[in-house]
């Protein structure tokens, strides 16, 4: 029983030494903020050959609007 409040002990132990290291990456008032979080830009996925046609046509794109002028 001993062996496990030792163990216990040393993982609170543990917890404040990352709370510390955490505290200590932060930044404090003298140096400058971090910049405001930048928004991913999403685009919208290109349909590939046999998906149903974006135009809502009900073809496939390859027979509507995927098809080359050619």
């Amino acid at each position: 029983m001993a062996k496990r409040a030792d163990d216990e002990g040393g993982r609170f132990r543990d917890n404040e030494k990352r709370e510390k290291d955490h505290a200590k990456q932060l930044p404090t008032d003298d140096e400058p903020q971090l910049p405001e979080p930048v928004e991913p830009i999403h685009t919208e996925k290109q349909p590939k050959r046999n998906d149903p046609c974006p135009c809502g046509s009900g073809k496939k794109y390859k027979h509507c609007c995927g098809k080359s002028g050619g």
